[in-house]
């Protein structure tokens, strides 16, 4: 496909997206709380009709030879309908012909129609729960759709009919579905950026920089690897999950998450089907990870996260200092501050759920921190540090130019782990990278593409560079009470030249006359203030 072709794609998917946020405007739904819930379920809706269109016309080209596809399929024997559950790619959500949109269509003018819609959803949901439901830590099963009309308060039909209007437009997913993940991460992120935030502050960012996952998914997997297990334990949308996955190949990967947010497991799972990776979606779990982790006893080969920094989790003291979690917090838990609980660094409970979950004889991990945790000279914090150390997987440190995460003043690193490190250290400093970028009200740090080579190749190369890498030691390290910038391993470099004996003597000279000349100033400077201070105690 050419590259004006995918263009035109993405500028028509991005138009479905822009109309769709049009209709919730004009029937009151607005940035409205629920608002995503509609343009994320209708545009899944769309996707999961032409991707099971795009396969039945592998299997049963003959049907659409039909003027009315639908209604040919409709009157297949139930049998034969049935057959094609088999023929059909096991990871398509398997659709009756009531769910298509051009049965749909073409009864917009029937009695009770928003009623049918949410129906039809619904039908879709039960029809494909084993395959496409999210899991929660008890049992419990969030199925794939649910009503979406009834978020509107009158004229439910019409909306439900200008909903369904606008998926017969131009853009028909079946010409995409050849398309990679820069196709689909581009639209993912146009889809989900009015929705980004998190008012509560209660979760990880829905979406890391891109600049930010490929870094971290290149250096985990810098060669080819097969029949992986992924993971991140506050997955948040699944952006750095999708991008590991990529770098290692849909097929070739398991993805396992966990993430307290019902709203971002849904994101999560919409960036699962877009990707390839359906097969998946059963070890999308909506919890604690802290409190409750549902993958408490598996290990994974790579995981990656970008956890909450700061969070009162006050309430759950007790829970996370049973015995069960002793060894998987094995430095502990962060003190509750007297003031301001929301303080409270949960990122070093994730950081220890990390390493605990690590497969210890092939197991990776990359992980955002505040860098404050890389310099930290005692506490929680530097223990972790050491423990990295003593267990011999701390693999290296990449420090992240202010303002990379546009939502956050906080400075990031990048925290590399490998249960078979070989000693050598790689700490980067990136902070003077990049070009400042204004993004709605805030300033963000953008790279460009080759400082993002620069950092990959230098730290998978192990390269030393003068003020912006060093390869070093355990012992090192330790020597430096387990410091991890950069900086305090640089060579620090004087500046010299040759001169002879005469050109000494007259710079030394020179030097001479004007501390005389400096001092001969101070003297001045101090007579005058003396003939003041007289001056003033005359005069009171």
């Amino acid at each position: 496909m050419t590259v004006e072709t995918t263009r035109k794609h993405i500028a028509q998917t991005k138009e479905l997206i822009d109309d769709l946020k049009a209709v919730c405007a004009n029937y009151g739904l607005g940035n409205d709380g629920n608002e995503f819930k509609i343009i994320t379920q209708i545009f899944l809706y769309k996707y999961l009709n032409d991707k099971f269109t795009y396969e039945l016309k592998k299997v049963k080209p003959e049907i659409f030879k039909n003027e009315d596809w639908v209604e040919a399929l409709k009157a297949l024997p139930e049998d034969e309908y049935k057959k094609l559950e088999f023929q059909i790619e096991s990871d398509i959500a398997f659709l009756k012909p009531e769910h298509f949109i051009p049965y749909l269509f073409n009864r917009q003018d029937q009695p009770d129609f928003a009623k049918r819609l949410d129906e039809t959803l619904l039908d879709i949901a039960a029809t494909n729960n084993d395959l496409f439901a999210v899991n929660t830590p008890d049992g419990v099963k969030i199925r794939l759709f649910e009503p979406i009309t009834e978020y509107v308060s009158s004229k439910r039909d019409a909306f439900a009919k200008a909903l369904i209007n606008k998926l017969v437009n131009d853009i028909n997913f079946e010409d995409v579905m050849t398309e990679g993940f820069d196709f689909f991460s581009t639209i993912f992120e146009y889809l989900i950026k009015d929705y980004n935030n998190d008012a509560g502050g209660k979760y990880a960012e829905y979406y890391t920089p891109h600049a930010v996952s490929k870094i971290m998914a290149a250096i985990l997997v810098p060669e080819p690897v097969e029949n992986v297990t992924i993971f991140d334990p506050s997955a948040g949308s699944g952006t750095l999950l999708m991008t590991l996955a990529h770098a290692i190949g849909a097929n070739k990967c398991t993805v396992y998450s966990q993430d307290i947010s019902q709203k971002s497991s849904n994101l999560l799972r919409l960036n699962l089907v877009l990707n390839n990776l359906v097969h998946s979606i059963q070890n999308v779990i909506q919890g604690n990870t802290m409190t409750t982790p549902y993958h408490r006893n598996k290990t994974f080969n790579y995981i990656v996260s970008n956890p909450p920094f700061k969070l009162d989790f006050s309430d759950d003291i007790d829970e996370l200092n049973k015995k069960v979690n002793q060894e998987r917090f094995f430095v502990g838990i962060p003190n509750v501050p007297k003031k301001e609980k929301n303080k409270m660094s949960i990122y070093s409970l994730f950081l220890q759920h990390i390493m605990h979950s690590l497969d210890k004889n092939n197991g990776k991990a990359a992980i955002v921190v505040p860098t404050g945790f890389i310099t930290a000279q005692s506490g929680i914090d530097k223990r972790i540090r050491e423990q990295m150390i003593m267990r011999n997987m701390l693999a290296g440190v990449v420090s992240m130019p202010s303002n990379i995460f546009a939502t956050t003043g906080t400075n990031v690193s990048i925290v590399f782990l490998d249960t078979q490190n070989d000693g050598n250290v790689v700490l980067i400093d990136a902070s003077n990278l990049g070009r400042t970028v204004k993004e709605l009200k805030n300033q963000k740090t953008v790279l460009d593409l080759q400082e993002e080579e620069q950092i990959i190749n230098t730290f998978i190369n192990k390269k030393s560079l003068d003020d912006f890498s060093v390869v070093v030691s355990y012992d090192e390290i330790k020597a430096k009470n387990y410091s991890l910038s950069a900086g305090q391993y640089f060579e620090i470099k004087i500046e010299h030249s040759d001169i002879t004996e005469e050109e000494f003597v007259l710079k030394m000279g020179d030097l001479s006359m004007g501390i005389d000349s400096l001092f001969k100033e101070s003297e001045e400077l101090e007579r005058a203030i003396q003939n003041n201070l007289k001056l003033i105690r005359y005069e009171g």
